[in-house]
């Protein structure tokens, strides 16, 4: 395979493998470097890549391996969850810092959820995959996949609803 060959099949969803680093990991250099490695192996690996089915679910699941594996080292005792991928340039200042004060309210309430609930939330709503592929990269059946993404949402929502309402119901 050559050099071209293997960009033509990584460069697409390298981003992807970053925002996932970036959720699992503290920092935007962590998340490099986690991509840097994921990237690294399967250049090495290249004469593997064509057996995949699928090259994008099997790098995503390297690189939650790798990130885990990072987590639980003692060197990562400090790491926590960041997630700050949007942006809005066409809305009012006051809608804008409403934005991200909802935003990061669901930031900090994702960083409390189950980690099975932040892996399934993070791929299906934010990286946009499919159930089957998220099935696939985490190992699990389809109704537990959904059952995770159901609970982490309406979780979600039910903090975030009882926040914005002051704790008034």
């Amino acid at each position: 395979m050559t050099q071209t060959e293997f960009l033509n099949i990584v460069m697409p969803f390298k981003d992807k493998v970053f925002r996932l680093a970036k959720r699992l990991l503290v920092s935007t250099e962590e998340a490099e470097d986690a991509t840097q490695e994921v990237l690294i192996k399967l250049w090495n690996n290249q004469s593997k890549i064509q057996e995949y089915k699928n090259v994008e679910a099997f790098s995503m699941t390297m690189t939650k391996n790798f990130c885990l594996d990072k987590l639980k080292s003692k060197q990562a005792q400090n790491l926590k969850i960041v997630h700050s991928n949007y942006q809005d340039n066409n809305v009012s200042l006051q809608k804008e810092v409403e934005l991200k004060d909802s935003l990061d309210w669901v930031r900090k309430i994702m960083e409390e959820l189950p980690e099975q609930q932040k892996m399934v939330i993070q791929l299906r709503d934010i990286e946009q995959y499919e159930l089957d592929e998220i099935c696939d990269m985490l190992d699990m059946n389809n109704t537990a996949v959904r059952v995770a993404l159901s609970r982490a949402r309406k979780t979600i929502r039910e903090k975030l609803t009882n926040t914005h309402s002051y704790g008034i119901k």
